[in-house]
């Protein structure tokens, strides 16, 4: 898409629970802040998802909702969760059947983690400065496939044995890998597909089209790995990483593992890439004893603003911009409770407005 054709963007604005209406605010009012300055007409709507969708309609992912999403260019997501339902295992409608449900009807077939290392944030990383410093890769989680989606899925009536079906097609896996190779190939030009080829079937089939797939990419540097090994060098060697593909469930895993080495999860945006409208959003969840508080970090919303800006606009420059002003939020220190150094903490809206200000006076 040309940057410089579009002039109207249309995003649908879905805040979900817990801290996810604060975060939202935020990024919501960056991307105001980035149309403003680069002369785009910006419209968006709102619409529930999640635990405040069923206590509204009884759904969590409504269809008015998901009309919206089909009808915008983007969709800006903050998060879903409640306590209510988390602790509540006979619960048969759940908020996290919503996200299930929107990117199986959007078609999210990706979902793409930029894992990267901030200067001020590495003494925060679990792992020792040098093995973070300079860490940069993309992990690439398939996303409607897999276990999560499988069928037959159910328990026994005695309710002392239950099951889950993991299935993969040829095309669910074609399309996830040239699209890693795709991203490789703009970056440094390796991949590392994940897998348990020794164990799973599915997994058998992800290698054997990996292996395939490869032989188009003769530039590209093809490694293949076993999930567990992988889990271990993600800690021991993370700097070995360029692009990480791999399934659902194993992909749910790992980028969690990765994203806790930079030393925050609140500074982690995500996109998920599909056949329809794109989804972009934080990873950390919807954090519900921080809701209402003005504490939550809102960078990584606001991180995932810029992604939306890049992926689903090719609008580089104005993701650029955004990356430029979180980075010099956080050297002036202006940065939530959760990764402040020096114990000076400040709010929630105050960190989106300094943002949104220094956009303004570039």
């Amino acid at each position: 898409m040309s940057e410089n054709r579009i002039k109207q963007l249309k995003i649908a604005v879905l805040p979900g629970d817990g801290i996810g209406p604060e975060i939202i605010e935020q990024g919501l009012n960056v991307t105001k802040a980035i149309c403003k300055k680069f002369n785009y007409e910006l419209t968006y709507e709102y619409a529930i998802v999640g635990a405040c969708a069923i206590d509204a309609v009884g759904e969590p992912y409504p269809k008015a909702t998901h009309d919206l999403c089909m009808n915008s260019d983007a969709v800006l997501f903050g998060a879903i969760g409640d306590p209510k339902y988390d602790n509540d295992p006979s619960a048969k409608v759940r908020p996290e059947q919503g996200l299930l449900k929107m990117r199986k009807d959007l078609g999210l077939y990706a979902n793409i983690r930029p894992v990267t290392t901030f200067q001020s944030l590495i003494h925060k990383s679990p792992l020792r400065a040098e093995l973070v410093d300079g860490a940069d890769f993309m992990c690439i989680r398939e996303l409607t496939g897999g276990m999560y989606f499988g069928r037959p899925q159910g328990r026994s009536e005695d309710g002392n044995t239950a099951y889950d079906t993991c299935v993969y097609t040829r095309e669910e896996v074609e399309r996830i890998l040239h699209l890693a190779y795709k991203y490789a190939g703009q970056r440094n030009k390796k991949v590392t597909i994940v897998d348990k080829a020794n164990v799973l079937a599915t997994s058998r089939l992800w290698r054997q089209i990996g292996q395939e797939i490869a032989t188009q990419y003769p530039e590209i540097e093809t490694e293949f790995m076993f999930v567990d090994n992988a889990a271990m060098r993600i800690i021991q060697w993370p700097k070995s990483f360029d692009v990480l593909v791999t399934e659902n469930l194993f992909g749910d895993i790992l980028t969690d593992e990765a994203s806790v080495i930079t030393g925050s999860l609140g500074m982690l945006p995500s996109a998920s890439i599909g056949i329809h409208t794109s989804v972009f959003e934080p990873i950390h969840g919807s954090y519900p004893q921080a809701a209402g508080k003005n504490i939550a970090n809102p960078l990584a919303t606001i991180l995932s603003a810029a992604l939306m800006f890049e992926y689903a606009f090719g609008m580089m420059n104005e993701g650029a911009l955004i990356r430029e002003a979180v980075a010099a939020s956080m050297e002036a220190g202006i940065v939530t409770e959760d990764i402040s150094n020096d114990g000076k903490a400040y709010k929630t809206t105050e960190v989106g407005e300094w943002v949104v200000h220094y956009i303004n006076n570039k």
